[in-house]
């Protein structure tokens, strides 16, 4: 494995995760690191599930492989969400009113 390969995974896994974070509603208190893991296992899902669709290709970095990877996060950060119980659908304010 090439260090250029392993450079590339971890901006595209920060660019994935970034994105993913940013369409997902609500915020996110996360950090650097903890996204781009996000992004990297989102990159893993979404390349899958493209491939297993029949549109992915074997290309290591181009926009259809950020988009699955973004696709990918996006499944990954809700799944989180979902089990974790850290957002619930509808909860704008994170300070309750009196």
């Amino acid at each position: 494995m090439d260090i250029s390969y392993i450079i590339a995974a971890l901006i595209v896994g920060l660019i994935a995760g970034f994105l993913a974070r940013a369409i997902m509603p609500g915020k996110d208190d996360m950090s650097i690191p903890a996204t781009i893991i996000l992004g990297i296992v989102g990159s893993f899902l979404g390349a899958f599930l493209f491939r297993l669709i029949g549109i992915g290709d074997d290309d290591n970095v181009d926009i259809g492989g950020i988009i699955g990877a973004v696709v990918g996060a996006l499944i990954v950060l809700g799944a989180y969400n979902a089990i974790t119980g850290k957002k619930k659908s509808g909860d704008i304010t994170t300070t309750p009113r009196v």
